[in-house]
């Protein structure tokens, strides 16, 4: 099956899928895809609308502007194609014979090809032998006997696609990238996936899928983000890998933050958002150093559950009982947990009361927030952290939780009050008290919804919202046209972040720089 002339290329490429219905967008999106930084195109013939092979293919293939991958995928391998088996495979073959770069044939159709000698062409098209595994992924055992029985074909690439339901099915991609003798692309559709993508480079994969701006795909990063934020062509077998555990974790920013951060202290590492469902799991899988994972952020909802997956603990975050921030320990590979979170939010307010001349001059303390009332949503882990920075600084804490229990036991912990969190709704504050929401209230796509009555607002001095997405929540908008300072959860998001790419990377953060990229990009 084997074809001579174009080599096969070392570098991981990066692939725009292109499923238009009309030959003339297809044009158009090729030429958008080269502008957005792909270096080839996958065109999906079964989307186009009465499809005239030869004629549309000619059309195609003659005026591309960069390398073109055919496929034709059939109803029963998940594609669109409904038509006769032999139209559809001749409509490959005269693909192969117009010059197309690549054309993918599904693994149960190359096999029947290879036996009739049909497939080995001497062209200038590579041919990609593909197989989609719907359904529960298979254990890696059997995923090794699949990627033989493709290498079998004599493809001279393979493709293997699974639908992973738990982000540590990815680790079975990661070792097939590895050590496959065969050019391969593997990866996992889905949210779950994502990382199957950005890490492809790392493991040598053939080749990363980006979408296009304005057709985003579930489990693609877009091509502006392979090219700007992840800039995958840096990516190589020595790469640090950093990552946020959250659920959801579409909605993180640090990708955008960190990446470009790493390249201006000339770190070699990567940062990708991953989607974790279980962390026993997660880290009963991604703790083995072959997979070089140097440290992780924390998101919702997994703050304080983290903690017990840590070897270590540092004070602060022992203290708060909430982790947002994991490193590998290079000494000796152990995990040490701690928690960037608190001093980010607190200096945060801080800094705004300083800003506006609130000071507490009749106390000893240093702090603005001395002596106030603190009312705080949520006693989760962002939660956990505000009300132990709170209370350093002298604030009185209440606190309002869905969970009453837990609102009581943080409480307790902070020498604070605890009330049912429907109450928050009737809660008449002390005037010039500080309102802190450490709910995910408001964060997109939500972001019509507050956690306490808007009647309320004009009571405080002060109002901080940890979601950052949006930057100006509508809790924000309500507290600041009622009077209040505002602090936008993006404060926070750099300031820990600051505190993490230190701990990352063993280098001082260039603030400025950071500061920089939030003003671009939130």
């Amino acid at each position: 099956m084997g074809s001579v002339g174009m080599a096969i290329s070392k570098t991981t490429l990066v692939c725009a899928p292109l499923m238009a219905e009309t030959v003339e967008q297809i044009m158009t999106d090729m030429y958008k895809a080269k502008v957005q930084g792909a270096d080839l195109v996958e065109i999906r013939l079964d989307y186009i609308k009465n499809f005239q092979p030869r004629q549309d293919l000619e059309t195609i293939l003659k005026k591309k502007p960069l390398p073109v991958l055919i496929v034709y995928r059939p109803k029963w391998e998940g594609g669109q194609y409904e038509g006769d088996e032999h139209t559809r495979l001749e409509a490959l073959h005269t693909a192969k014979e117009l010059g197309a770069d690549y054309i993918d044939f599904e693994l149960k159709v190359a096999s029947n090809l290879m036996e009739e000698q049909k497939i080995n062409c001497h062209s200038g098209s590579k041919v990609i032998v593909s197989c989609y595994v719907n359904g529960v992924t298979p254990l890696e055992e059997d995923l090794n006997h699949l990627v033989m029985s493709m290498q079998s074909t004599g493809a001279d690439i393979i493709k293997l696609v699974i639908n992973a339901t738990n982000i540590t099915e990815i680790s079975r991609i990661f070792h097939l990238l590895s050590y496959c003798q065969v050019p391969l692309i593997a990866y996992s559709i889905g949210e779950r996936g994502l990382i199957s993508q950005i890490l492809c480079p790392k493991f040598g994969g053939f080749l990363v899928y980006g979408s296009m701006e304005g057709n985003s795909v579930p489990g693609l990063p877009t091509l502006e983000n392979l090219r700007q934020a992840y800039k995958v062509k840096n990516i190589d077998e020595d790469t640090k890998v950093f990552g946020l555990i959250s659920k959801p974790v579409s909605h993180s920013k640090g990708p955008l933050l960190h990446n470009p951060t790493f390249r201006r202290v000339k770190y070699n590492a990567i940062y990708v958002p991953m989607f974790v469902d279980d962390l026993k799991d997660f880290f009963s899988v991604y703790s083995s150093s072959e997979f070089e994972f140097a440290g992780f952020s924390v998101g919702f909802p997994y703050k304080e559950a983290v903690v017990e997956f840590c070897d270590e603990v540092q004070p602060l975050a022992k203290a708060i009982g909430a982790v947002n921030t994991i490193i590998r320990r290079s000494s000796d590979g152990k995990w040490v947990g701690y928690n960037t979170d608190c001093e980010a939010s607190i200096t945060a307010i801080e800094d705004a009361l300083k800003h506006r001349g609130c000071t507490n001059g009749e106390t000893s303390f240093d702090s603005p927030l001395a002596g106030k009332q603190f009312v705080l949503a949520g006693a989760g882990g962002a939660g956990r952290a505000l009300a132990v920075g709170a209370k350093s600084r002298g604030a009185r804490v209440v606190i309002f939780d869905i969970d009453f229990e837990r609102a009581k036991t943080l409480a307790h912990e902070v020498s604070g009050e605890a009330r049912p969190f429907e109450e928050v709704f009737n809660f008449h504050p002390e005037k010039g008290a500080i309102l802190a929401n450490a709910t995910p209230l408001g964060m997109h796509p939500n972001t019509d919804r507050i956690p306490v009555a808007e009647v309320t607002l004009q009571d405080y001095q002060l109002v901080f919202d940890s979601v950052y997405t949006p930057r100006k929540t509508r809790l924000l908008k309500d507290a600041e046209a009622a009077g209040a300072i505002i602090v936008s959860g993006v404060e926070m998001f750099l300031r820990q972040a600051i505190g993490q790419l230190s701990l990352f990377t063993g280098k001082e953060a260039p603030e400025e720089f950071m500061w920089d990229i939030i003003l671009a990009k939130f």
